[in-house]
């Protein structure tokens, strides 16, 4: 049996006569919008959803090791799209796996640097201090820290963390409390708790 209208996610094709206004999209106006977005979003095209979002977003970049093709990734850019980073930096390869993602990069500005040198000299150029986020012997607590306003949030690979090349170039390192038996968060918790700190503290403040 067919599952019930009310059970599908979105809304379905919009009643004529259609909404004249270029940032609606005609293929999702014909056929319904089933994408994850905010009611406000409903129909428009994605080129019309990243302008208006431009427009109002964080001061903070994210960026992600990415040397192992870890499916955290996806999870991070999902993250970096609800709390609107201002754009997301893969250093390493450039394939990584977007099944995480749920289709949120396409709201986001993506960069690729191919390693860590080269994604250092851009943050250098941008005027950007780094703020990695791992929980090596170095690092201060996230929560008592004050962070950059402008500032780039950067996470590292599963397992082994922020390179030592990255933590080296770091500005500060930050680590999350944790009170149980388990060494670390996998990269996608711990970046959603980074960047609400941010937000925290810059936003909703």
């Amino acid at each position: 049996m067919a599952p019930d209208q009310t059970d599908q996610v979105g809304v379905g094709p919009h009643p004529e006569p259609w909404p004249a206004e270029a940032h609606f999209d005609p293929e999702l106006l014909a056929a319904g919008d089933r994408r994850n977005v905010l009611d406000r979003y409903r129909y428009w095209s994605v080129d019309a959803i990243v302008a208006d979002l431009d427009d109002h977003r964080h001061s903070f970049h994210v960026a992600i090791e990415n040397w192992e093709h870890d499916f955290n990734i996806g999870s991070v850019i999902r993250n970096s799209n609800a709390f609107l980073a201002r754009a997301v930096h893969i250093i390493g390869p450039h394939r990584w796996d977007r099944r995480g993602a749920m289709s949120t990069h396409r709201y986001l500005h993506l960069h690729h640097h191919a390693d860590v040198e080269a994604f250092v000299a851009w943050a250098a150029s941008a005027g950007l201090p780094i703020v990695a986020i791992d929980n090596v012997e170095a690092s201060v607590p996230i929560e008592s820290t004050a962070l950059p306003k402008y500032c780039v949030l950067l996470f590292g690979q599963e397992g082994p963390g922020v390179s030592g090349a990255a933590l080296a170039a770091a500005h500060a390192t930050c680590a999350i409390t944790q009170f149980g038996s388990t060494r670390s968060l996998n990269a996608g918790v711990a970046s959603g708790i980074a960047m609400y700190e941010w937000c925290r503290q810059h936003v909703h403040s």
